[in-house]
């Protein structure tokens, strides 16, 4: 069986899944989430001509002055309907709405006041219109502000509310079962004697996924035995996104596509260009999508990163699920690359991506240190320290660091 690349392999991913029915939540539950229809203001962003600063509002008709003071407007006031008449000045503060017939704020440092009024002292505004923004010069009512399938961060929040809503329509993170198949596996932080091994794919997997708004339903580590893995994927079948960690390849004991089949499912398609992480599996039970991760906990990370998450948030709505590669300069010289995308593990600093020293795909510690994957496609000739890369970095992943 040939290798599937990577590119084709996410795209037939992706199209496995339709992204999950939205619902209306507050703009605290929604942060986040994926917008799942545009926004639109309900209201205009200012709502009036508003002072920028603070100072005295006047007819840019009346300069250079002086002027006679008749009141003062603060944030929260309403102009009253009366216009401001020639030769006179109101005082202003920021966020105060302009009176009528205003058009330019002279600051509060470029004139002296002498009881009832003021003059120009300093340089002035220099044109009319000065210090004020102008109604709807950040948005109008109608306007559309967020597309659909965008995240909604804390700058999406404070704009939706300026907008004038309280509640937006966004599609829920998807339901994840996380099985971890293996006689040599026992819980974090349990007795591991000669023979065994801390399940740490798990805890792995679970970070990931909550880190992008996945639901984790179940977490269970299961022994090499075909009816029970068979048996696990039959009660995991209610989620949206089954993945298992290890048993995804060839070996006596790697039950997961026997067990998908067993348990009704079907295999899409298996064994992927890419190193590490070559035996992933993608296939279906009922409703929920299958994803078989390798066991090695490189393998995992950088499979998950490059196959889980864009899932999770392909089901979560995201208009670009995918992550963004970044161009950057290589930090050490590299050999040639074969008939895999090699997936390099590295630190990146300042732009510069240099490989850790250490590639085996068990060796987190190593992996724990870096904080971006150098892409290497295939048949890529051997670069040299300073040449051009494309990067993938924790932020586009959607892991911390």
């Amino acid at each position: 069986m040939s290798l599937l690349p990577v590119e084709e392999a996410q795209a037939r991913l992706l199209a496995l899944a339709t992204p999950l029915p939205p619902t209306a939540l507050s703009l605290a539950q929604a942060v986040g989430g994926y917008l799942a229809a545009p926004l639109a203001a309900r209201r205009d962003q200012p709502w009036t001509d508003l002072s920028a600063m603070d100072g005295y509002a006047v007819r840019w008709a009346d300069m250079p002055g002086p002027w006679r003071l008749v009141g003062e407007m603060a944030a929260g006031a309403v102009p009253s309907g009366d216009a401001l008449a020639a030769g006179t000045a109101m005082r202003i503060f920021t966020g105060a709405p302009m009176p009528v017939g205003a058009d330019t704020v002279i600051l509060q440092e470029d004139v002296t006041a002498d009881g009832a009024t003021i003059r120009l002292t300093g340089e002035g505004p220099g044109a009319p219109g000065r210090h004020v923004r102008p109604r709807a010069s950040d948005f109008g009512a109608s306007d559309t502000l967020l597309s659909a399938g965008m995240r909604l961060g804390p700058a999406q929040i404070a704009l939706a509310a300026l907008a004038g809503h309280a509640m937006l329509p966004v599609r829920p993170g998807p339901r994840v079962a996380i099985l971890s198949t293996g006689d040599e596996l026992v819980p974090p932080g349990a007795p591991c004697p000669p023979g065994k091994l801390p399940a740490s794919n798990g805890a792995m997997l679970r970070a990931m996924i909550e880190g992008v708004g996945g639901a984790v339903i179940d977490k269970r580590l299961i022994p090499d035995d075909l009816p029970a893995v068979t048996a696990a994927m039959r009660e995991a079948a209610r989620a949206d996104i089954i993945v298992t960690s290890g048993g995804a390849s060839v070996g006596d004991h790697d039950l997961i596509r026997p067990a998908l089949e067993g348990a009704g499912g079907t295999i899409d398609f298996w064994r992927i260009a890419m190193r590490p992480g070559k035996p992933l599996i993608v296939g279906r039970l009922d409703q929920a999508i299958v994803l078989g991760l390798p066991g090695n906990p490189v393998s995992a990370l950088v499979t998950g990163a490059l196959f889980l998450l864009p899932l999770i948030r392909h089901f979560a709505g995201a208009a670009a699920p995918l992550p963004r590669p970044r161009t950057g300069r290589l930090g050490a010289a590299m050999p040639a690359v074969g008939n895999r995308t090699d997936f390099v593990r590295a630190t990146l600093k300042d732009g510069i991506a240099t490989p850790i020293g250490f590639q085996d795909s068990a060796a987190m510690r190593a992996a724990a240190q870096a904080n971006a994957l150098i892409i290497r496609p295939i048949g890529a000739p051997a670069a040299q320290a300073g040449e051009e890369t494309q990067v993938l970095d924790w932020p586009s992943l959607g892991l911390v660091g």
